[in-house]
């Protein structure tokens, strides 16, 4: 009897076993970065200008998502790759995308503070982000009230989850140091 029932398992097994190794590609996981986002990421190596850019990738999507003008991708030097095309996708989609990229920022400053945990760039990136951040949570509050869509629901709660959590390291940081009178830009 006993054989019988691990037999019936090991069947089972092997028939959930084949419905995940078929799984259309539709059902695969989107990518929360276009390609040229990503090669934008790889040409920053500087964990600073790397979170502006997935700053600059979320705040793409809540522009289209809100409908409101592209952010600037004028190339700040000659070589930089093209942000190319503007993303596309359902506002899940798009929310989704916000909540993947938050998520790799703060993994991209995770590591580089287990590396070295004195590095400037670590601050500077963060209040950077806190303050992105902030302004993703004021978006979330008016994308609530006006959505009934289990997913897009689900998006917000991810971005909102991944948005509290970096203000909440960002209001662990010190106060940001003076700027040096002698290094403001002259009118």
């Amino acid at each position: 009897m006993k054989s019988r029932s691990n037999s019936r398992l090991f069947r089972s097994l092997i028939v959930i076993a084949a419905l995940f190794s078929c799984s259309s590609p539709a059902q695969a996981q989107r990518d929360h970065f276009t390609d040229a986002e990503t090669d934008l990421i790889r040409f920053y190596q500087e964990l600073d200008k790397r979170i502006e850019v997935m700053i600059k990738a979320a705040d793409r999507r809540f522009a289209i998502i809100n409908g409101t003008t592209q952010p600037s991708t004028k190339k700040l030097v000659k070589d930089e790759p093209d942000w190319g095309e503007v993303p596309k996708g359902t506002r899940a989609e798009l929310l989704g995308d916000v909540a993947g990229i938050l998520d790799e920022a703060i993994t991209n400053i995770d590591d580089v503070s287990r590396r070295d945990e004195k590095n400037p760039m670590i601050s500077r990136s963060l209040r950077k982000l806190t303050a992105a951040a902030s302004g993703y949570l004021l978006h979330l509050n008016a994308l609530k009230s006006k959505t009934t869509d289990a997913d897009e629901i689900a998006a917000i709660e991810r971005v909102g989850e991944n948005s509290n959590q970096i203000l909440e390291a960002g209001g662990k940081l010190p106060a940001a140091p003076a700027e040096d009178p002698k290094k403001k830009k002259k009118p």
